[in-house]
């Protein structure tokens, strides 16, 4: 399958699409196909994140912040579960490919190469240039471990395969470890230390047993104001931030959360069908997008996790042997 991937994706002019506040996950893909399959552009039409921006000027990425895809004999598209995630409308042209490993929300209408079973989307990426025998070089590399690197929660969530993926990047191209963890790293801003501090004081909860719930809204950094939340004692989050009448919202949940039987991705999904936004994500960190009111947004978000936590209570006592056994 990857050698007919690959075979589409050489000798056409093509532009490699990202998200919306694209992660270092979505940049590395498009950069490390854009290296490899030339000549391509790299669009993020709804911008990049910090860390993301960092890690593009070290490496000299050129994003383009203004594109037209339809001029372009090919669109590729990366990381990205729907159409919604890019934040606005985009004009595609009729050859469009995309490649993902979130669980498919059946939006596009396109070729999808999925693959759910990878933490980053960068290691679909790597299996189709390495499976095609293309040289990578430590640039392109270091884009590619990024990506692992952040889509893991720096291991935390990493499984064997991304592990073996990213020493085999180690091993091949020569980067050395500090190379690797220093790529990504950003000082925190002012701006980003109060919106963590105020999503803290605006923060609510409830729990179940041993588990607990909170929600939270910021201006901006929802996945910093869900890190904080985590570290504060909470097994899933939810922080949420308006715009006008749009809306975005961040949910994380600890890996023993989603070892208890916590399916984020699931969750959100089903949320987004019933609410006509779209949601998607991965077990443990996904996301949901659209318009509405971030207030009933997070009530719903509240009310399903706090129905997950029972239904775990509920097999786990049932788990339990009896007095008479």
């Amino acid at each position: 399958m990857y050698e007919e991937v690959a075979e589409k994706l050489k000798g056409k002019r093509k532009v490699i699409l990202v998200h919306g506040n694209a992660d270092m996950d979505a940049v590395g893909s498009a950069y490390a196909i854009s290296r490899c399959f030339p000549s391509a552009d790299i669009y993020a039409p709804n911008g990049v994140d910090r860390v993301s921006k960092v890690v593009s000027d070290k490496l000299g990425m050129d994003i383009l912040l203004e594109c037209d895809p339809s001029t372009y004999d090919m669109a590729v598209v990366v990381d990205t579960s729907s159409p919604e995630q890019f934040g606005m409308e985009v004009n595609l042209p009729a050859d469009t490919l995309v490649i993902d490993h979130h669980i498919p929300t059946g939006k596009w209408e396109c070729e999808l190469i999925c693959d759910t079973e990878k933490v980053a989307c960068t290691q679909v990426v790597l299996d189709i240039i390495r499976e095609n025998r293309i040289d990578i070089d430590k640039d392109i590399a270091l884009a590619l471990l990024g990506g692992m690197l952040t889509d893991s929660g720096h291991f935390q969530y990493a499984d064997a395969t991304l592990l073996r993926d990213f020493a085999y990047l180690m091993e091949t191209t020569g980067v050395n470890m500090d190379e690797a963890m220093t790529l990504t790293h950003t000082d925190i801003s002012m701006s980003e230390r109060v919106s963590v501090m105020k999503c803290i004081e605006r923060s609510k909860f409830d729990r179940v047993g041993d588990m607990i719930v909170a929600t939270s809204y910021s201006g901006s950094y929802e996945a910093a104001g869900c890190r904080a939340l985590l570290q504060a004692g909470a097994d899933v989050v939810f922080v949420a931030s308006q715009r006008d009448e749009n809306f975005r919202l961040s949910a994380r949940a600890t890996q023993p959360a989603v070892r208890r039987g916590i399916n984020l991705a699931e969750m959100v999904k089903d949320i987004g069908q019933e609410t006509v936004t779209d949601g998607g994500g991965h077990d443990g960190a996904a996301g949901i997008s659209g318009i509405g009111d971030i207030e009933a947004m997070l009530h719903i978000c509240m009310q399903r996790t706090m129905d997950e936590f029972r239904r775990i209570k509920k097999e786990n006592e049932g788990d339990m042997p009896s007095d008479d056994e």
